[in-house]
């Protein structure tokens, strides 16, 4: 029997601390004989990165048990921080001092790499083997002092017998080239060795160079550019045999996938489509394709959400694989025959996934616990295309679902707009239980991928370019306002909120309109004047060069913008939430965010987290965050959420 429920205070089994427990995806998969490798975020462990393994069709078990972090610091933002051996020994980057060390079955991992002068000064990350298996080769990443922008970086070689442990100098350098580096990648023959570099102010996903040397004695000769420029990203290279690369450039307006012939210096598209077949590189490590032992290249491919296929390189001819999985990550991983990726839908989380082109069966390998009894509290949603001052705005419509409940005839459900980070990012449409949170309680959720999202394109990316704080504000407000049009959602009880780059349109989208009734933001980036340069981590330091406009050439606009000079502006209640141990987005902002917004009667809360970073990985914390955002819609919408410690506003 169907009972009737103020939207917002239905019961609901799906507790803040269920969906805590649920948080984060599997990544960075790697396979070796019939041993299966990822990553996989353990929130209830103080949200440290734990190695797991599965062989064959037995338990997963845990390489490296707590306190061990498998995460790299390069770039903050890290990637694949692992490498495993063929003796199925380990390397791997520890976040605690970022050392690289090395782990043999039944032994205590010990550093191979030398002790940084700074502080965890000395970073490593995409590891790989070296032409005759002495040494791993990785980016380093070099913190000359306290600075966050005083970095250099190169591509150095680690002896594994742990001797640069204690003599810095056996740590050799092999490539030195641009600022930023990136996919480093041995031939097949072990002769030469292609990367991606690029150089402040631009971005990965504006403008990168896919360089080729030959090696000599361990170490990289010139260099030569084989792709890429300063309008063409190429985010991602492999070879298909000793004198010829496959690319992915978005010299057509798409990444597509280009096959260039070193010999002569030819490229030319593959499989030319008005679709993406890699994206940004947010991280470090990912693998939007790769080459099969018959030669046939397995790659992601789509408009928005990615799926998977196989491509004959000499044809063009691209097919899908069938499978019920709707979201593939760019993590994919190809290993004696199979390829292993980490996959979702909107009726299942991400999960590590294999692929057998041999009987085209996919299976499962992660274990995830099913949401059985639970799966009728979980939403039902549809990816939608709504029209706004730039164009058509893509979103993920989430509507509140319950079994057993429903919400009175004569009113609406709340809604909250969910803005991503980034920005140079998207929302992928796969099971969430941080979502369910929301919907099984009767509040609906539109995931934004407003102008700027990756996915559908460059011109799609760059409608971004120097409009942050306009672009991606008009787009949440016209989906947010269609929602409203088409009946779907209640005018009045409007919410708004984001962690990050989502966190700066949240507080942004609050100053600048009266749309939304109130808005959670989180790790937000609230100054750009103070942001811009050294206020920031070195990755991020000239990002906003694009997405605001050159500094100090358009000074009055980043001030201008900036939440943080139109804090008075703010009239609707927040939630302002921060990690202490922040250094993408310093927790100064948020304080004074705070002292200039004091004394206008504004009903809002500040929870600053302890021991978190840029983002929650704890499991205490990412419950508290739901609790106190789903209170606060409670207290600015009129209903009562049950079973949830009322959060204090102060005016």
């Amino acid at each position: 029997m169907t009972t009737t429920t103020p939207y917002g205070a239905w019961p609901s089994p799906l507790t803040a601390r269920s969906a805590a427990a649920d948080d984060g995806m599997p990544r960075w998969v790697s396979a070796r004989g019939d041993a299966v490798w990822w990553c996989e975020p353990r929130p209830a462990e103080s949200g440290r990165v734990a190695l797991v393994r599965r062989v064959g069709d037995g338990p997963v078990e845990t390489v490296l048990p707590a306190p061990w972090n498998v995460r790299s610091r390069v770039h903050e933002y890290g990637g694949r921080s692992y490498l495993v051996l063929p003796d199925d020994a380990v390397v791997f980057a520890e976040y605690a001092d970022q050392r690289l060390h090395l782990a043999r079955a039944g032994g205590e991992p010990v550093p191979i790499s030398p002790a940084p002068a700074v502080a965890s000064g000395l970073r490593y990350i995409e590891p790989f083997l070296s032409p005759d298996a002495s040494e791993v080769w990785c980016i380093r990443e070099e913190h000359h002092s306290e600075v966050a922008t005083d970095v250099t970086r190169s591509i150095v070689a680690v002896p594994l017998d742990g001797s640069a442990a204690t003599d810095p100098a056996r740590a050799r350098v092999v490539v030195e080239d641009g600022h930023f580096l990136a996919c480093p990648q041995l031939s097949p023959d072990g002769t030469q060795l292609s990367w991606l570099t690029w150089d402040h102010p631009q971005m990965p996903w504006d403008a990168t160079l896919l360089r080729v040397a030959e090696l000599g004695d361990g170490i990289a000769g010139q260099a030569r550019t084989v792709a890429g420029g300063p309008d063409e990203s190429v985010p991602q290279a492999c070879w298909l045999d000793d004198s010829t690369l496959l690319a992915a450039s978005d010299r057509s307006g798409w990444w597509n996938l280009h096959r260039i012939d070193l010999d002569s210096g030819r490229s030319e598209s593959v499989c030319p489509r008005d679709e993406e077949f890699a994206g940004p590189l947010w991280n470090l490590g990912p693998r939007w394709f790769g080459v099969l032992d018959d030669g046939r290249v397995a790659t992601l491919h789509g408009v928005g959400a990615m799926r998977l296929g196989l491509l004959d390189p000499s044809t063009g001819v691209l097919g899908d694989v069938e499978s019920p999985f709707t979201e593939w990550s760019g993590q994919l991983h190809l290993a004696d025959g199979r390829v292993l990726a980490v996959a979702g839908a909107s009726d299942r989380p991400f999960q590590v996934v294999a692929f057998d082109p041999a009987t085209s069966q996919t299976t499962v390998v992660s274990e995830v616990g099913e949401p059985g009894a639970l799966a009728d509290y979980v939403p039902v949603p549809e990816h939608r295309t709504f029209p706004g001052p730039g164009g058509e705005v893509h979103a993920h419509l989430y509507p509140p679902r319950h079994p057993e409940v429903t919400g009175p005839a004569d009113k609406l459900p709340p809604y909250v707009v969910f803005v991503h980070g980034g920005p140079t990012s998207r929302s992928p449409m796969v099971e969430d239980l941080e979502i369910a949170f929301f919907t099984s309680r009767g509040i609906g959720v539109v995931d934004v991928n407003y102008g700027g999202s990756t996915g559908y394109g460059r011109d799609y990316r760059r409608r971004l370019n120097e409009s942050w704080g306009v672009v991606d504000i008009d787009d949440c407000v016209a989906v947010a306002q269609a929602l409203v049009t088409a009946g779907l959602a209640s005018a009045d009880r409007l919410a708004i909120r984001g962690l990050s780059a989502g966190g700066w349109t949240t507080a942004a989208a609050l100053a600048a309109t009266d749309v939304f009734g109130c808005g959670a933001i989180a790790a937000p980036i609230l100054d750009l004047v103070a942001w811009q340069g050294s206020g920031t981590h070195d990755f991020e330091a000239h990002y906003l060069h694009s997405l605001v406009g050159p500094w100090p050439d358009t000074a009055t606009r980043y001030e201008e913008r900036s939440p943080l000079a139109r804090a008075d502006q703010v009239h609707a209640p927040f939630l302002l939430l921060q990690g202490d141990e922040d250094v993408i987005c310093p927790p100064s902002q948020a304080e004074e965010f705070l002292a200039r917004a004091a004394g206008h009667g504004v009903p809002h809360a500040h929870i600053v987290f302890a021991g978190e970073q840029h983002g929650w990985r704890q499991e205490s914390t990412i419950a508290a965050a739901l609790e106190a955002e789903l209170s606060l819609y409670g207290q600015v919408f009129g209903f009562d959420p049950p079973d949830i410690t009322r959060l204090e506003l102060h005016p």
